[in-house]
């Protein structure tokens, strides 16, 4: 049997029972089929996933289907359909080269593209959802596939139609639509602004923005490098929370908040953390908050799947224990719990 190790951005992992490689739809669906009810995991960059040291006792895909299908209108833009397996950061670069603009602010987030609408992922004010029209599913409950319509993902902060049913649809392709530009929208983000020298509110040329973004990522170790076991990481291992206006109320004042259209407040998880008392480099065996970025675990070089998680539990217990909030886990959690 192979670890899981080999696949996965935390280099942890036990083996797994039985791992299948495919690279196209019907070879998803079959592999799928041939599992049947035992459990199945799907890998694409392994990216944002702890497996335990125990492993998986099931079937794991590794997707790595990468079609790419583009119809080009010289006004309205592109309406581009993508594979599971296709790298996400790969893709983004390829719609700035040719000319496109939207995905710039999503620049470096690792992963696939059939990861993206599951987490509903996003950064420096935007987010996947914003992008997507369309997400081609295999429904394992009903064996057939199914196409759900953006407003039928019911995308929120970092979920999802398909986050909240685990395990029952795995993404075969996604249709995005973006526009035709060599300007970003306004940048809404004070941080990526104060990177481009510009005012809120104003634009970018997509090319620096995507530039901008990618420093900024590599700057708090977000950026996924062989060598640097500083990005031996998911990136962010918690989302941020969003509490009741009351609650807000009755943090500091220099804790970051936004407010949200539905009266709620979203809070930085890293000031949560960092005000806490938990530090950048702090170890637990051979886990290690990063040096850059408390907000990222990471494997120092020798670490387990048992001690991310009790690095992880750590932090968790102490934003608990100073602010009465509970942190939830933005990484997918295989047979281990924090």
């Amino acid at each position: 049997m192979t670890d899981l190790s080999k696949y996965t951005s935390f280099h942890v992992g036990g083996p797994a029972q039985k791992i299948l490689q495919v690279s196209t739809q019907e070879e998803i669906i079959a592999a799928i089929e041939e599992a049947g009810d035992s459990p199945i995991l799907i890998l694409g960059g392994g990216t944002n996933v702890l497996v335990s040291d125990s492993g998986f006792e099931g079937t794991v895909i590794r997707i790595s289907n990468n079609s790419v299908q583009a119809e080009v209108d010289a006004c309205s833009g592109a309406t581009l359909t993508i594979g599971a397996g296709e790298d996400w950061d790969e893709l983004v670069a390829t719609t700035i080269d040719r000319g496109f603009a939207g995905l710039e602010t999503l620049s470096g987030i690792p992963g696939t593209v059939g990861a993206a609408p599951i987490q509903n992922i996003g950064a420096y004010g935007h987010e996947v959802s914003e992008f997507i029209t369309r997400v081609r599913t295999y429904d394992r409950e009903k064996k057939e596939i199914r196409t759900f319509t953006n407003s039928e993902c019911e995308f929120s902060y970092r979920s999802s139609h398909f986050k909240s049913h685990p395990g029952r649809y795995v993404v075969l392709e996604v249709q995005f639509q973006i526009r035709r530009g060599e300007m970003s929208d306004p940048i809404t983000y004070a941080e990526l602004s104060k990177k481009l020298g510009i005012d809120m509110g104003d634009k970018a040329s997509v090319v620096d923005v995507r530039k901008a973004v990618l420093e900024l990522r590599g700057a708090k170790g977000m950026l996924i490098t062989a060598n640097d076991k500083d990005s031996w990481s998911a990136g962010s291992f918690f989302t941020n929370p969003i509490i009741s206006q009351q609650a807000a109320d009755g943090l500091p004042n220099a804790a970051p908040k936004w407010p949200l259209t539905d009266g709620r407040v979203k809070i930085s998880a890293a000031w949560l953390i960092e005000n806490s008392g938990i530090h950048k480099g702090d170890e637990v065996g051979g886990a290690r908050i990063s040096t850059k970025h408390v907000l990222a675990l990471t494997n120092a070089g020798t670490a387990t799947a048992s001690d991310i998680a009790t690095l992880a539990r750590k932090a968790r217990d102490q934003v608990q224990n100073t602010f009465g909030i509970t942190l939830e886990a933005e990484v997918n959690l295989i047979g281990i719990e924090i």
